[in-house]
């Protein structure tokens, strides 16, 4: 009991021993944090005032800087129209693309008309599918018409007989009754058996299959022989492109929904081709699809020769404009503890020019430009080149200063 007693206080005093160590550890790598952002603090503060320091001495001892005149290249900061577009990949299509199918169940091609790449009319013959069975199905029906036409002339003379014996006074009424229902059996007979042949001739028509547009046979993957049912494993086994209305479609990400809408500006680049052409959306979907999380954009593009569906192509959609913006190069925008800064170029009074930091708010970036908020003003000297070592107040010069 003594020796369970001793064991338990030993644990208890280790477990003790291990919680303080691990109280200790943490609280020492947190004071070393603090420290660490401590110095980082004090160092961020003192480059700052360092800069200061050598800009003022630089301003106040002319002498000792004339030789640390740095050479920048100015910009005159200029107002123009800034555009944001949307960049996104797409593809060409077309309006008008049949996928040939036989009108009936399809069957055995024993001609074929076309050939891939063949201009093809809307309405014109493609192919011809086996139409014997269907050809001997209506020399049956009429065969059996001329049977029962024969029968109707017999019961017809019948008919006439025992009409004239009637109208004599010889003979039953019942006899009468079932010569003239003999007649009219047969003439629904032959009316049936007409119908018949016409639905047979309707069929047969189907037999020769033909395009229901005009445009280029792009895919016909079918040969005599082959059975043609309008889609086989590879897809469709004829495939007909008119190419006179032409299209690009892209997948929009969702959350640029609210950016854009029917109607919005759009430029198409067809990379392959180094052509651009004007549009607008022409429709956007109205649901998001679940795997890709985006909606269907389309814009027309206007007929060219050279352009091919399935082709690739850059859409870009305007989804802001500012008007007499502010705009400058992305890469001369500089950032510190205070926010977004650029330098300028500004002339002493003695005739010497200095760096000036300024701090600007920034609003849409797109390619190698952004939009100026506030900070800057027109005509303002924008330092573009050498600004990377630049520190306020700094003497510099340019040859291709404009004040």
């Amino acid at each position: 009991m003594k020796h369970y007693v001793t064991i338990s206080l030993i644990a208890t005093i280790f477990l003790a021993a291990c919680g303080q160590s691990k109280k200790e550890g943490s609280a020492l790598l947190n004071e070393k944090k603090a420290a660490l952002e401590k110095l980082k603090t004090e160092k961020s503060k003192s480059d700052e005032a360092i800069k200061k320091l050598e800009g003022e001495l630089a301003t106040l001892d002319t002498s000792a800087n004339a030789a640390k005149v740095l050479l920048v290249s100015v910009t005159p900061v200029q107002i123009n129209n800034f555009e944001h577009y949307i960049d996104l990949q797409g593809k060409i299509g077309a309006d008008n693309i049949s996928y040939i199918s036989p009108r009936g169940m399809g069957g055995q091609v024993k001609e074929l008309y076309i050939k891939e790449g063949d201009m093809v009319r809307k309405g014109q013959p493609i192919l011809k599918l086996d139409d014997a069975i269907v050809r001997q199905q209506i020399a049956a029906s009429k065969e059996q018409v001329n049977a029962i036409k024969t029968q109707l002339s017999f019961a017809k003379n019948i008919y006439g007989r025992q009409k004239n014996l009637w109208d004599q006074g010889i003979g039953t009424e019942v006899q009468l009754i079932s010569a003239k229902n003999s007649v009219e059996s047969l003439e629904n007979q032959i009316k049936s058996a007409e119908e018949g042949i016409k639905i047979q001739q309707e069929q047969l028509k189907t037999t020769t299959v033909v395009s229901d547009v005009a445009g280029i046979a792009d895919v016909v993957n079918i040969k005599v022989g082959e059975l043609f049912a309008g889609m086989g494993a590879l897809g469709p086994q004829i495939k007909i492109v008119n190419t006179s209305s032409l299209k690009v479609t892209t997948n929009v990400p969702e959350n640029y929904g609210g950016r854009i809408k029917k109607g919005s500006r759009v430029q198409v680049v067809v990379p392959d081709l180094n052509k651009n052409y004007a549009s607008t959306i022409s429709l956007i979907s109205q649901s998001v699809d679940i795997t890709q999380r985006g909606f269907t954009a389309e814009a027309k593009v206007p007929y060219d020769a050279n352009l091919k569906p399935n082709q690739l192509a850059i859409i870009k959609i305007l989804d802001y404009a500012a008007a007499n913006a502010v705009v400058i190069p992305i890469n001369v925008v500089q950032t510190d503890e205070k926010g977004k800064y650029v330098y300028v170029m500004e002339k002493l009074s003695n005739g010497k020019f200095i760096a000036k930091k300024k701090l600007i708010v920034i609003g849409e970036v797109y390619g190698p430009t952004v939009e100026v908020k506030a900070g800057l003003q027109a005509a303002e000297q924008l330092i573009t080149e050498g600004y990377q070592n630049l520190y306020e107040g700094q003497f510099i010069s340019a040859a291709n200063a404009a004040l």
